[in-house]
């Protein structure tokens, strides 16, 4: 027991997360200033259910009708005949040409009859289109109003106008009610989909997807319990506006509006490198490491919340990267051809490729032409 205090009381150490000579009892959030409890940080898992159960019942409700109503289908491809030697090739995952040919011996069939089969087998597992929408329409939905409440909600606080106002007598920042909700339903959200990402469609970027998640948390867990919400709740801000756009793209794809899906995605290219590579960065990182230094003495939970930081902006550069280049081949094709950022993993070779998510990498799987494809 001894041992856990000892673990407890270092971990806690003020030295660790708060400037020097401030202690715990100084934002005591039981005083007559509202600071920020660290306890509250349960509530956003709870709250994160609530949220998938809103997600599935406007899915089902809203958004499915509404993008049947679009003509968009809820079939999958032609089903595969049933085989139990294929269905164990499929299930191993290993199908390459060596084995192709083993199976089409032992069956009796042509090369081509085993590869048509396991490529039928493939699209079964594939969400259908509607199931696609479904999720770009809730997240757009959400984003919306994401961006829309933290407008609202910091529009008369004096650090959206100057952010030095995060650092000024740093860290005796009250939380007020808003603010308060604006964090916690966004890391309910984050959660989410760090939840719903092992059941939603399966891209090629899950790892670096729930890294981004994991990291999101992990920095609104710092920025909480080191009482620095101005500077999160600013980058929560910066984040959500462009998704919005995204998120509306993929809708306007999947529903075969090809002009109005390469008219936002302008838009989010735009947006998006103007919020994640220039705000991002140049107003936000820029204040946290050289202008905050000279206001507030530094700390080492600081160091560790700026480190977030540049984490988050390392995985913006790769995204900006394959956004751009999805942007110039898109632009010489004449269309939006590339799906935004990411693929499904199932997908089949001979088809185009599906692209989607938040926060994702393009892969380029269509043999005879680099561009990748969407459908």
């Amino acid at each position: 027991m001894n041992i856990l205090n000892n673990v407890s009381a270092a971990f806690w150490s003020p030295d660790i997360w708060l400037p020097p000579n401030i202690t715990w009892q100084d934002i005591n959030p039981n005083a007559d200033n509202k600071f920020t409890n660290f306890q509250h940080l349960i509530y956003p898992l709870p709250m994160a259910f609530i949220l998938l159960g809103i997600r599935y019942a406007l899915e089902r409700y809203w958004f499915a009708p509404f993008g049947k109503s679009l003509g968009i289908k809820n079939t999958r491809s032609k089903k595969a005949v049933p085989n139990e030697i294929l269905e164990k090739a499929y299930l191993s995952k290993r199908t390459k040409h060596k084995q192709i040919l083993g199976l089409a011996k032992q069956l009796d069939w042509t090369e081509r009859q085993v590869e048509r089969w396991l490529r039928l087998r493939r699209s079964q597992d594939r969400p259908s289109t509607l199931t696609k929408f479904c999720e770009n329409s809730w997240r757009c939905v959400y984003y919306i109003y994401s961006f829309l409440y933290g407008l609202i909600v910091l529009w008369d606080k004096p650090w959206l106008w100057d952010i030095k106002h995060c650092y000024y007598n740093y860290p005796y920042h009250p939380i007020t009610n808003d603010i308060w909700w604006y964090y916690m339903v966004s890391m309910a959200l984050y959660w989410s989909l760090s939840f719903s990402q092992f059941f939603d469609v399966k891209r090629k970027d899950f790892w670096q997807m729930f890294i981004h998640h994991i990291a999101t948390i992990t920095l609104m867990c710092f920025s909480w319990i080191g009482n620095l919400t101005r500077i999160g709740s600013l980058v929560l801000l910066v984040h959500d506006c462009a998704d919005i756009f995204l998120e509306a793209a993929k809708m306007a794809k999947y529903a075969n509006y090809q002009k109005l899906c390469d008219f936002i995605f302008a838009i989010f290219t735009i947006l998006w490198i103007v919020t994640r590579m220039g705000i991002f960065p140049f107003w936000i990182i820029y204040s946290t490491t050289i202008e905050a230094p000279k206001i507030v003495p530094m700390f080492p939970a600081y160091y560790i919340f700026n480190s977030l930081l540049f984490l988050l902006l390392f995985l913006h550069a790769i995204w900006t990267y394959l956004i751009l280049k999805i942007a110039y081949n898109a632009f010489n094709a004449g269309q939006m051809e590339g799906d935004i950022r990411s693929n499904s993993s199932d997908e089949v070779s001979d088809t185009s490729v599906n692209n989607t998510p938040i926060n994702s990498t393009a892969n380029y799987t269509n043999k005879s032409n680099s561009r990748p494809k969407v459908h």
